[in-house]
């Protein structure tokens, strides 16, 4: 029995009471529950056989899917695992728990809680095998066991119901980067799972056709069929334990193949993801398919905890935003799914997308940034080096070189039923315009309805997180009513250009930060035909309280031609700022190009050791490095 239950089942009638606290449902009430497994893998796209993919050799998880329901229209909330899984264990946007960046450590308010919480107080053992990367401080009772050993074999006894996750790390990006981990990975496939690069007919058209991408992408298909085998590996042991037929098994993937434009990035090469659910024969009643079919109903991956919370029966928090999609009791189908993209690395990036069933709309709130930022992970594979040394040498062109554009577009609206690979923007078409307004309006809603913490400066959140204890409750417990509404429309002003030039210039005296740090951007970006504003803009530097303002307010600056007012205060910033203070002063100094030279020498001075950086000081080198090599104009990186 699990020692949490023991206390409560003490009691006369605490089962009763039990299951109402619990919020059982009355189907699991003398009803054997379902066990749960999660076979979850990294950094793939629906590059299975059962999808359709003519290179796919994945018999197993075929199979599965012929067994199953397959869901074509499954998608993650980030192009990239942590942000995502983050959201997965809490049903919940990155972007409304604080989540979003990469690598950032948020802390959660006390009444959020990962989902297997709720699981493991309604008797289920919980297990994870080993992933967690949620990007905040995992609660001691959220699971079991969470370990490289965790199984579903150590539960107490037989009869308590268990969940379970398995993940396989080996299709990770780093499998296809790294040579000797992808050996080692496909070691023991036969030579006729193996894939002839050249007969790849799925090769992407915005990438360069070059030996070594051809390669890379060879690389997914045959590490897809190594995780094929491990998937099967897994439910054989479940059917040598006797389990199969009442365990339901989910298969998903975090994100989209982990390669350039796919891995990081809102486009469904990003965040289309495969999800096949088995339902076994004596919990057909929970499905809402039969074994064996399709659906295109749309699936949110911050769907996913919520329905293993209803095929278990117990009621799912009122603050999860995500819609079970299995179980007895579910909430109206999705008609959109939403995903967001932020600071990656070392690199600020701030995408939004909403997604219906045939129509996809981005909208890019730093428009002025290239879609390629030079970032230290991706540079490392070969498909990405091949497109950066082509570029370099003006031997790119079309698609693939469209990527390296110096901008873009505020929008970008795309038909992927017509267009899979999402490389015809439809957002200036006249016939388009109906759709991309609708898009346009849901995307907005969203992001007031969720508090999208993307949309304040990651220095600001920090410093309220300080004063808070959270970052979830900024825009939640905040006495001015009208600052989600404000941050919203400052930021989308802020790549309308010269017509929203005096809202801007307003905004400028706004009483928040957040608002005052989208208004300096928006000016920035404008660019000289905002210069008139540079003497009010040169007065706020020696008046602005926040640090990431004034150094908006310096970019802006630089971009009005005038860097001799902008550099004392970026190199201030550069030096005495906290740790994200310093990385975007840093962005700035290697966005102003030639700008910047009268300050190699200091900036030569920021990369000194200190002893007061915590472990992503190495974002602020990264940036600073990058700069000065483009600034010397020699190939030399400095130590």
């Amino acid at each position: 029995m699990n020692p949490h239950l023991k206390p409560i089942m003490s009691k006369p009638h605490s089962m009763l009471a039990f299951l109402l606290i619990l919020g059982l449902s009355h189907s699991a009430v003398g009803e054997q529950r379902p066990n749960i497994l999660w076979l979850s893998a990294e950094d793939i796209s629906p590059h299975l056989g059962c999808y359709g993919d003519p290179h796919a050799i994945t018999p197993f998880l075929d199979s599965l899917a012929e067994d199953g329901i397959r869901y074509a229209n499954a998608f993650t909330t980030a192009g990239v695992c942590a942000p995502n899984r983050s959201g997965i264990i809490t049903g919940m946007y990155q972007t409304s728990l604080g989540t979003h960046h990469m690598r950032c450590q948020a802390k959660l308010p006390s009444h959020i809680k990962p989902f297997t919480t709720y699981l493991r107080k309604a008797g289920y053992f919980c297990t994870n095998n080993s992933k967690t990367d949620y990007q905040f401080s995992l609660p001691k009772d959220a699971w079991d066991i969470s370990s490289g050993k965790a199984h579903w074999k150590d539960r107490p006894n037989d009869k308590m119901p268990f969940f379970a996750v398995f993940n396989f790390v080996g299709c990770h990006e780093s499998g296809i980067a790294n040579t000797n981990k992808y050996e080692s990975v496909t070691r023991d496939l036969t030579p006729e799972q193996r894939q002839d690069p050249s007969k790849l007919t799925t090769f992407p058209p915005y990438y360069a056709r070059t030996p070594a991408a051809l390669d890379d992408w060879k690389r997914n298909y045959e590490l897809i069929t190594a995780l094929d085998d491990w998937c099967k590996d897994h439910v054989e042991q479940l059917k040598s334990a006797g389990l199969y037929e009442n365990t339901i098994i989910f298969f998903w993937s975090d994100h989209g193949v982990g390669l350039p434009r796919a891995k990081r990035w809102l486009y469904d090469s990003g965040t289309h993801i495969p999800l096949i659910v088995h339902v076994p024969e004596q919990f057909k009643h929970l499905a809402n398919n039969e074994p064996g079919s399709v659906t295109d109903r749309l699936v949110s991956s911050i769907d996913l905890g919520p329905t293993v919370l209803n095929l278990g029966g117990i009621k799912c928090p009122a603050y999860m935003q995500g819609r079970a999609f299995l179980g007895a009791r579910q909430p109206a189908k999705r008609t959109y799914v939403y995903g967001a993209r932020d600071r990656m690395d070392e690199r600020y990036d701030i995408i939004r997308m909403v997604r219906d069933k045939q129509f996809k709309y981005i909208r890019n709130y730093e428009p002025l940034k290239t879609y390629y930022q030079y970032m230290n992970t991706p540079e490392k594979g070969a498909t990405m080096k091949d497109l950066r040394m082509l570029h370099d040498a003006g031997e790119l062109s079309g698609h693939p070189e469209y990527y390296f554009s110096k901008t873009k577009p505020v929008e970008e609206l795309y038909d992927t039923e017509n267009d899979p690979h999402e490389i015809n923007n439809l957002a200036g078409l006249k016939e388009h315009q109906a759709t991309l307004s609708r898009m346009r309006r849901v995307h907005i809603q969203w992001v007031q309805d969720t508090k999208d913490l993307g949309l304040i400066a990651e220095p600001i959140l920090l410093e309220r997180q300080a004063k808070l204890g959270n970052q979830y409750d900024i825009l939640r417990k905040t006495a001015d009513t009208t600052l989600v509404q404000r941050i919203g429309e400052t930021a989308l002003l802020a790549s309308e250009g010269e017509k929203a030039l005096s809202k801007l210039a307003k905004a400028l005296d706004d009483k928040d930060a957040a608002v005052r740090y989208w208004a300096a951007t928006g000016l920035g970006n404008i660019g000289r035909p905002a210069a008139n504003l540079a003497v009010r803009l040169s007065d706020m530097l020696q008046t602005e309280p926040s640090s990431v303002v004034r150094t908006a307010v310096a970019r802006a600056l630089c971009r009005f031609g005038k860097p001799d007012a902008a550099l004392p205060t970026l190199v201030e910033e550069l030096h005495d700022g906290e740790q994200w203070e310093r990385l975007h002063a840093a962005i700035v100094l290697d966005q102003i190009d030639h700008q910047a030279k009268p300050a190699i020498k200091e900036m030569h001075h920021a990369l000194k050791p200190r002893t007061d950086l915590y472990a992503n000081g190495k974002y602020v080198v990264r940036v600073i490095n990058r700069a000065l090599n483009q600034l010397e104009s020699t190939s030399r990186i400095v130590p």
